[in-house]
């Protein structure tokens, strides 16, 4: 295994961990522990997000690098990782300013117009993390042929 392949391997997983981290465990935690209110919490959850989404920036920057190291990488499978690509650039230009906005709504007491951008978000994260898992297993499978 080359050195570009470990450091793609390496991204990748270490991108589906931070995303599990924060997305899945972090988003919703906060909120259990004493003395964090909806405010508060949305205040953490933005920034959180916010060093997030530059961290996924620089692992899918590094797994695209390896890549165009490494032509022989290249293949069908790789829409597996075009897909959390894609998820990503949606989620820096349009769902997390979106998100961001509805959270100063909440914060500044303002009314909240009814979205399922949450929900969008969340099936999203699902998909990204999904692809990235099938990804990262399709790069060891390819040292077997």
């Amino acid at each position: 295994m080359n050195a570009s392949r470990r450091i793609s391997i390496s991204a990748t997983f270490l991108w589906i961990g931070f995303v599990c981290a924060i997305s899945f465990m972090e988003a919703w935690l906060k909120f259990q522990a004493p003395g964090i209110d909806t405010k508060l919490g949305l205040g953490i959850g933005r920034l959180v997000f916010g060093a997030l989404n530059k961290v996924e920036w620089v692992l899918a920057l590094a797994i695209a690098i390896s890549h165009i190291m490494n032509t022989k990488m290249v293949s069908v499978r790789t829409i597996f990782y075009i897909i959390p690509a894609i998820i990503l650039i949606a989620q820096t230009f349009y769902i997390l300013p979106q998100l961001d906005a509805r959270a100063e709504m909440i914060i500044q007491n303002q009314p909240l117009p009814d979205s399922n951008l949450h929900l969008v978000s969340v099936i999203a994260e699902i998909v990204k993390v999904i692809s990235l898992v099938i990804f990262g297993i399709n790069q060891f499978e390819k040292d077997k042929t």
